[in-house]
């Protein structure tokens, strides 16, 4: 890079280095560009620091205490103890060594690390405010990969004491014995489970009528039956009116209601980070959702700038960030390639983990599809009832001709059973592609190629009445 008294010219400068940003950064060094990341905060962005990684290491850990406790039929008896405090401490040392990997790979990568906050001052130049002053960038390309930030409610405001957020959440030092959680969506879930397996008494508060409101509702009803069985209360279309002291004051279809919390979190989701950015002095658009409007090569409506991760519109998933990072690094470079959601997985780390792909059944019969539907649950499977982890379900929509729309699945190992569906329906392929595949016995993912079965109507280990 050519290097001026204030000014670094660069091929490609990339604003924000999460998942999607540093994905970018790498693929386009490798791809012969030089490059400059700019990140106000820590490498890894929200999802490495304060996201996916930090969560299900904390869900681990309570996934651990609650297998340790509920193992007396299977001749296990134990009475845990959590030292939470050791949990944080192990937890952070995973962080820091994802992000030192994160470090180290864009170092030997070639890419120039810039700490500082970004902003354009045009279609191909920024100024980046660092500890050692401003600093100019004049690319020939940029990319936006600035994430979200919290999103709170006006009238459930963060003190970070008692009114916590999902960062707080996951940093605590002590395990609350009385958890309130406001939401409804994947952060909600995953939380409020997490923390019933610890050991909390929570509640969950939600305005609408249905967790994970846009997934299959089967998926729902799974974990509203898991948080349940947990002893999670749920509370729907409610809400937390105030605060009196110890208690929030929520209204519900019955009346006021008033609940005792030591922390209440409060999970209303996420919103695109742009604020600052200086969009003003370029030639990017929003959409009507206030995210940047791109096409399918991740360029946005200025010819010099792309965009990837959550200020794109679609799911705030890491993955469809990792994705769009390597399709924007490709275009940029001068290769051929394009994102596609149709096949984005998406897995909610509660209980039981739930896992979906693709359409939904509702939303087949909408588009006008004719369908096929398979359903196979856990209490088939040897592995399943082999592990005492016989609750759960695989479910697959199809099209007439056999042509898999959507595949949706609770319960253990779901997580990762899910790429063989997103891999079925990205490739094309059939009922009678899955059923044909050979599977190992005794997995869980037999349940895939038996749920194909299903489908065809012919199912060994599930007997349907003619």
């Amino acid at each position: 890079m050519v290097m001026g008294q204030l000014t670094t010219k660069a091929d490609v400068a990339v604003i924000g280095a999460g998942p999607g940003g540093y994905t970018a950064a790498i693929r386009l060094a490798q791809l012969g560009k030089e490059v400059v990341l700019i990140e106000k905060d820590k490498l890894g962005g929200t999802c490495t620091n304060v996201g996916c990684i930090p969560s299900k290491a904390l869900i681990h850990a309570a996934d651990l205490r609650y297998a340790a406790m509920n193992g007396k039929a299977m001749g296990v008896e134990a009475n845990v103890f959590v030292n939470f405090a050791k949990t944080q401490a192990w937890k952070d040392s995973v962080v820091r060594g994802l992000r030192d990997g994160i470090t180290s790979l864009c170092k030997m990568n070639g890419v120039d690390v810039i700490d500082g906050r970004a902003f354009f001052t045009s279609s191909n130049a920024l100024t980046v405010e660092t500890e050692a002053g401003m600093r100019t960038i004049e690319f020939k390309k940029a990319v936006i990969a600035t994430g979200t930030v919290i999103k709170g409610l006006p009238n459930l405001r963060y003190d970070h004491k008692r009114i916590i957020d999902s960062d707080d959440a996951l940093s605590l030092r002590e395990i609350p014995k009385r958890m309130i959680v406001v939401g409804g969506g994947y952060i909600a879930a995953e939380m409020a489970c997490m923390f019933l397996k610890l050991g909390s008494k929570v509640t969950v508060i939600y305005r609408g009528e249905r967790l994970l409101k846009t997934i299959e509702p089967e998926l729902s009803d799974a974990l509203l039956r898991g948080m349940r069985k947990l002893g999670g209360e749920v509370l729907f279309n409610s809400e937390v009116v105030k605060i009196e002291g110890e208690n929030a004051v929520v209204k519900t279809p019955q009346g006021e209601k008033r609940i005792g919390f030591d922390r209440m979190l409060v999970a209303a989701g996420r919103v695109p980070y742009l604020e600052g950015l200086g969009l003003e002095k370029t030639k990017v658009k929003l959409d009507k959702e206030g995210l940047v409007a791109v096409d399918a090569t991740m360029k946005t409506t200025d010819d010099s700038i792309y965009a990837i991760g959550d200020v794109t519109p679609g799911p705030q998933l890491a993955h469809k960030a990792f994705r769009q990072g390597k399709v924007a690094a490709e275009c940029i470079a001068g290769l051929k390639s394009a994102f596609d959601n149709q096949a984005m997985p998406m897995v909610v780390f509660a209980e039981p983990v739930l896992a979906t792909v693709g359409l939904t059944e509702e939303e087949a019969r909408k588009k006008g599809y004719k369908i096929r539907v398979g359903r196979m649950p856990f209490t088939t499977s040897g592995r399943a009832n082999a592990m005492n982890a016989s609750e759960g379900f695989v479910k697959i929509i199809a099209n007439e001709n056999g042509v898999i729309l959507g595949v949706h699945m609770a319960g253990a190992g779901a997580d990762a059973l899910i790429a063989e569906a997103a891999f079925a329906i990205e490739m094309g392929a059939t009922l009678e592609d899955l059923a044909a595949t050979i599977h190992a016995h005794p997995t869980m993912s037999e349940s895939v190629m038996e749920t194909a079965e299903d489908a065809m109507g012919k199912a060994i280990h599930l007997y349907r009445k003619k």
